[in-house]
């Protein structure tokens, strides 16, 4: 079976209805080291902008994606063909072969570690979470039968598990939570039958494939589906959206049936056509360009490293077919920079945006490394993959730690590719399709840094926090109370640093299917301006506005101003700040102290606000926490809020410095500096005048109305 893309430019330009440019093909040699390079221009594109439906969206967005760069790129038609022969499944791809069997010959660490991984397990181990292919990995590149032997056992115990199951007219457990692990469960099964088809009965080889294209068939049959003479109807969550986490383990079970059963299973070739043209051409690209424009997750930077999946998959189809699926959508190479702007310069946490159940402290972890590898892999010439290198090989993660993690530390390991330092990326990154936005002083590990969220917010994993930051100097100064929660799934407005609304005891919530809209952004001159408006997402006639403007005065200042109306006299607006500890209070500056990090949060407006703190703890919350909240008593149902935030003790003085129906402060930095910023109280946009230590003006005048493009180096 093969697909034959026809010859495309980078010139091309991605509308929502297109499937996308061709930018790269297998070089002529078939080594691993692709033509896959990128100018700094190549990763954006001004032509394509956001559709969400039902979600209102600023159209000139000049979004991360490649694109008319001006270079021409003919690329050579691509066919993509299934193997005849096992194995078909990456290892059919002769360097990636060598590579991995060089990596066992030379003891490289990583290798070494899978290996004894494996042994320890023929030997009667039993480490969580090991998969039968592992054994199957090693049968194939060592030439041991034990190893077949090994994943073959262990694959025919549990399909003979289910077949009983199956007999008695009950649910298989690859069915659990709406078939979620169908993935990796059938996913394993397809590569030990490839590896190891020899050591296969020609019974085995059929009841194999018997239970495997039944579960395949009803994660896309949802209201049809069956086990044994019995219907199983479920939800079919996710079967057609290409952006939940769900969706990639259906495409790993479906692909690598039909690559590892073609020739041998008459619906091999459907579940091929299904992966390649129903679900990746006709689906997920044109979502993809459309939706996630500069990389990374709507579901936020917990359940967005599921994408990780989605990129091994790219490399398996790649190394199989002879087809780079990975050039196909830009979303592919930005999230190597998306990720590596979500880290805190420590390079031992993440920005925490959405749920993130598996740990609430949204540390990295061994499936961050392994992203960032994956993506290195699929672009190992690029200047991106080098950065990356030098994230990962600096971070709390220089190898995985789990052992299930081992297999992805030795396939995807990259000792070929020489790091580039991370100080050659720019200190800012946007992408459009998430909302997110962050910011740094410097790639120093000491640098402030802020994560700013203004998008759509379209996913069940995402939460209600539109408009919302966080503030990172060495820790946490302002952060986000999930991070502390047990249940890492803490969604609601109480929990975000935002102005919360309430009705009476309700908070009115920000609501699914809706957007944030970035009015205007520009970083230039020690200046950082962010404004938004979160309006749209209450969907209530409470909410009359809602606006944040957010101005960054490097290295350690940030100013937040938000104007907010609304209707009904017992509507209440409260700003809020989330931390680890609670602030003490002198007049009208409160201050947050974790050992040798301190926050300063100056109260500019309103003038008296009625300020209390709430504090976290229990079961819920075992990291405790502390909000604080200032809510404005005015008899008016409009509010302006100013609120001047300092790392240690950047700030001095903070003085108001109101002009007209203007608010504004005066800032006075403990290096002389000088600043005066000011909002209007009904007009979007910001003031800011910035003077150097001598007096002498930085930067003067009103912050650009428009969205720039934030360079990438």
């Amino acid at each position: 079976m093969a697909f034959r893309r026809t010859s495309f430019s980078l010139s091309c330009v991605l509308a929502t209805t297109a499937i996308g440019c061709a930018s790269t093909m297998m070089p002529a040699d078939g080594s691993e080291s692709d033509a896959r390079t990128t100018s700094d221009a190549m990763i954006r594109n001004d032509a394509v902008a956001m559709d969400v439906p039902s979600v209102p969206v600023d159209s000139s967005i000049d979004a991360p994606s490649p694109t008319d760069s001006g270079v021409a790129v003919d690329v050579a038609s691509v066919e993509a063909s299934v193997p005849s022969s096992h194995p078909r499944i990456m290892l059919s791809h002769a360097p990636t072969r060598a590579r991995l069997r060089a990596a066992l010959d030379s003891n490289r660490p990583e290798a070494m570690r899978f290996r004894s991984l494996v042994d320890a397990q023929l030997a009667g181990g039993n480490a969580y979470a090991y998969a039968a292919w592992y054994s199957a990995l090693m049968g194939q590149l060592t030439g041991e039968a034990r190893y077949c032997m090994d994943a073959v056992r262990r694959t025919e115990t549990f399909v003979a598990s289910e077949e009983r199951l199956i007999a008695m007219n009950m649910r298989a457990t690859v069915a659990g939570d709406s078939y979620l692990e169908v993935g990796p469960v059938i996913g394993s099964l397809a590569i030990v039958y490839d590896y190891c088809y020899e050591q296969l009965s020609a019974a085995q080889r059929m009841r194999w494939i018997a239970y495997a294209n039944q579960a395949v068939s009803n994660v896309w049959s949802p209201m049809t589906a069956r086990w044994g003479t019995s219907t199983f109807a479920w939800s079919g969550w996710s079967v057609d959206n290409p952006v939940n986490n769900y969706y990639y383990s259906f495409l790993e079970a479906t692909m690598l049936l039909g690559l590892a059963t073609n020739g041998e299973n008459a619906q091999a070739p459907q579940w091929i056509a299904k992966f390649r043209t129903e679900k990746i051409e006709n689906q997920l690209i044109p979502t993809f360009n459309r939706d996630l424009q500069g990389g990374g997750s709507r579901e936020g930077t917990g359940y967005g490293t599921a994408m990780r999946g989605l990129f091994r998959l790219y490399h398996l189809w790649e190394t199989s077919t002879g087809e780079p699926l990975a050039a196909r959508t830009p979303h592919t190479l930005a999230s190597i920079p998306a990720l590596i702007h979500n880290m805190t310069p420590t390079l031992d946490r993440l920005a925490p945006t959405g749920d993130h159940a598996r740990d609430s402290t949204a540390a990295l972890f061994d499936y961050h490394r392994d992203y960032l590898q994956t993506l290195q892999t699929l672009f190992p010439t690029e200047r991106l993959s080098a950065v990356a290198k030098s994230a990962i090989d600096g971070s709390s993660v220089p190898r995985v730690m789990q052992s299930f993690e081992y297999v992805h530390d030795f396939v995807y390991a990259t000792p070929h590719i020489t790091p580039r330092p991370l100080t050659e990326l720019a200190t800012a990154y946007h992408a459009p399709g998430t909302g997110q936005l962050s910011f740094r002083s410097s790639w120093m590990r000491d640098a402030t840094f802020a994560a700013v969220q203004c998008g759509p917010y379209t996913e069940s994993h995402a939460h209600h926090d539109q408009g919302s930051f966080v503030l990172f100097k060495n820790s946490w100064l302002v952060d986000d109370q999930n991070l502390r929660s047990r249940s890492g799934i803490e969604q609601g407005e109480e929990m975000h640093n935002m102005v919360r609304i309430n009705e009476g005891a309700t908070v009115l919530p920000q609501r699914e299917g809706r957007a944030c809209e970035l009015l205007a952004l520009s970083r230039a001159q020690g200046v950082t301006h962010v404004s938004m408006r979160t309006t749209a997402l209450y969907n209530s006639p409470r909410v009359v506005r809602s606006e944040r403007e957010w101005v960054m005065l490097d290295p350690d200042a940030v100013v937040v101003f938000d104007r907010v109306e609304t209707n009904g006299a017992n509507v209440t607006r409260t700003f809020q700040l989330q931390s680890a500890v609670a602030p003490t209070q002198s007049s009208s500056r409160w201050t947050f102290v974790q050992g040798a990090a301190r926050l300063d949060a100056h109260v500019v407006s309103p003038a008296s606000p009625a300020a209390s703190v709430t504090t976290y703890s229990g079961s819920n919350f075992p990291g405790g926490g502390a909000r604080l909240e200032l809510r404005d008593g005015a008899a008016s149902n409009a509010s302006a809020f100013l609120v001047v935030l300092s790392a240690q003790g950047a700030v001095t003085a903070v003085a108001r410095a109101d002009m007209g129906a203007d608010v504004g402060a005066n800032i006075t930095f403990a290096d002389g500096r000088s600043a005066t910023v000011r909002f209007s109280t009904t007009t979007p946009g910001a003031f800011v005048e910035l003077r150097a230590a001598g007096g002498a003006v930085v930067t003067t005048g009103a912050r650009p109305t428009t969205v720039a493009t934030l360079p990438l180096f």
